[in-house]
């Protein structure tokens, strides 16, 4: 199976997500399908149901983590020297060339990408059109609303 790319806190975030699922959700939604069997009949016992659909939600999301942090490449950004150059884990400053209206963004993994914190997925279109340049160079990303240019103002790898 080939590597995912996560970055160091991206996969401090899903061990601890695994820890969490293993010493406190786990434990809880045992006790919840115990307590609804006391109840007695569990053909028509809604808790009891609802405890066993999520115990086997949290037992997949168990399997999920543990099976991305088998495969997981855990790339530290602080300790890269691309030498200026845009790769996974850098944080790169933008500057739209028509508004000249500037972004920040680092290039995560899968997992940890979020927009409104600025963490962009490495197989997004931008990330995917900003891999491989530098300071100053202009990179075209192929967004919904049509073409978009960008100048790559800094890169930082922190």
């Amino acid at each position: 199976m080939a590597t995912i790319p996560i970055t160091k806190r991206g996969a401090e975030q899903l061990k601890d997500e695994l820890h969490r699922l293993k010493t406190v959700d786990r434990p809880w939604v045992i006790n919840a399908i115990s307590e609804a069997r006391a109840q007695g009949d569990l053909s028509e016992n809604a808790e009891y149901e609802a405890a066993k659909d999520r115990q086997g939600f949290i037992e997949g999301r168990i399997q999920e983590i543990e099976s991305k942090l088998s495969v997981a490449q855990v790339i530290d950004p602080s300790s890269l020297n691309a030498e200026g150059l845009v790769v996974f884990g850098s944080t790169v400053e933008l500057e739209d060339e028509s508004s000249g209206e500037k972004v920040t963004y680092q290039i995560v993994g899968e997992d940890e990408a979020d927009l409104k914190l600025g963490l962009i997925n490495v197989s997004s279109p931008i990330a995917r059109a900003l891999i491989g340049k530098e300071e100053g160079d202009s990179a075209v990303v192929q967004a919904p609303g049509g073409e978009k240019r960008y100048e790559i103002v800094a890169v930082s790898y922190v």
